[in-house]
């Protein structure tokens, strides 16, 4: 199955979600890190798990600069596509 931005900021929400204890609904997709919650501990946990699924590297400032789900969801899909890692 190719990976659309779409199914990637969903994979984001339902992982993030699951470590809130909450449902994938109730994290807004363009809602901030901070304002989700998300801590540094959380963010590592994101990075660790992206590049395990996607075999893409994210660097930890590009939570910083995409902060938010689909942000990081677009940073994201053009390298899934491309195979960088």
């Amino acid at each position: 199955m190719k990976d659309t931005q779409e199914s990637i900021a969903q994979w984001c929400r339902s992982y993030l979600a699951d470590i809130l204890g909450t449902s994938p609904e109730k994290v807004s997709p363009d809602a901030s890190f901070d304002r989700l919650g998300i801590d540094s501990a959380i963010a590592v946990s994101l990075l660790i798990e992206v590049e395990g699924r996607y075999g893409v590297d994210l660097p930890p400032e590009a939570l910083f600069d995409n902060p938010t789900i689909n942000a990081v969801a677009a940073y994201l899909h053009p390298r899934v596509e491309s195979g960088a890692a």
